[in-house]
């Protein structure tokens, strides 16, 4: 236990200490340092090489596959995970396949707006970032949606017999990605990303050790503690409905197409380009406005 002396002889040095970590708190907002995101240049278009890393020491699977909801009601903001990603029921997903279901137009058009969106989590190696080159040989954390989850599929299970799979989260025998962005219709648009051909991140075992013992685990996106229970979401789908306004939060971003029917675009369109798969970041800052 520390003594009183101990405690006068440290204050300074303490108090420098919370000092910087204000600082960073102020300049940094709510970022997550362990995140990696591309950003885009002066013309509106993105670039970057990145390699998918393989699963994290204790885990099965080199990515977590989370949904979650985000909408705006009466009541405020809705900003959950959904159950479904556990593969439980979801009092919103139920509440959405009714007006789905009526027959109106206009309850289709509800649903679409709070129907689950889709995220991927995986461990990550910067390869190439010309924006910030700081972050080259790096690991990260990233978070991506259907659309990158696809090429990797396609990577992984080729459509055509002429085309070998690629396991691309392997050291050795994986594929780094070019991430190739463009803004299209104010959004942005990854067809143009893809692996490259199948060969090791380095020839040298003790950096490739470094490399994967910096890996973040993925289990804690999905834990039990990240849910809320059936009862729990229904009172808070309940609140959001009505016209008492509720607390607003922060909430993860990507959206999947609704299982149903392609998801609509919103009639509200950002002033400046986003993520196609990734609209709900804007939508996230309406919530703060």
């Amino acid at each position: 236990m520390s003594s009183i002396s101990d405690l006068k002889r440290k204050s300074q040095a303490n108090f420098a200490f919370l000092q910087k970590e204000i600082e960073k708190s102020t300049t940094q907002g709510s970022s997550d340092e362990r995140f990696w995101k591309p950003e885009l240049d002066a013309s509106g278009s993105g670039f970057a090489v990145i390699r998918f890393l393989p699963p994290s020491e204790g885990e099965e699977v080199p990515w977590a596959k989370l949904y979650n909801h985000a909408f705006q009601g009466p009541g405020g903001w809705f900003i959950e995970n959904c159950p479904t990603t556990k593969g439980e029921k979801c009092p919103i997903c139920a509440h959405n396949n009714g007006l789905w279901n009526s027959g109106l137009e206009s309850d289709k058009e509800v649903a679409r707006k709070q129907k689950r969106k889709l995220s991927y989590y995986s461990n990550i190696y910067v390869v190439k970032d010309p924006k910030h080159p700081e972050n080259e040989g790096k690991v990260f954390l990233y978070r991506y949606g259907k659309k990158i989850f696809d090429k990797i599929l396609a990577a992984m299970q080729p459509e055509f017999q002429d085309e070998e799979p690629v396991n691309v989260f392997d050291l050795w025998e994986g594929a780094n990605f070019k991430l190739k962005i463009k803004t299209v219709a104010g959004y942005w648009n990854y067809d143009s990303s893809e692996f490259d051909r199948s060969a090791a991140l380095s020839v040298d075992d003790e950096e490739l050790q470094a490399i994967y013992d910096q890996q973040y685990p993925l289990a804690p996106f999905t834990a039990e503690s990240e849910f809320k229970n059936f009862e729990e979401l229904q009172t808070r789908l309940n609140a959001t409905l009505s016209s008492a306004p509720v607390q607003r939060e922060q909430y993860q971003e990507e959206e999947e197409p609704a299982a149903y029917e392609p998801a609509a675009r919103e009639t509200r369109r950002p002033s400046a380009p986003v993520e196609e798969d990734d609209a709900l970041s804007y939508f996230a800052r309406l919530a703060e406005d």
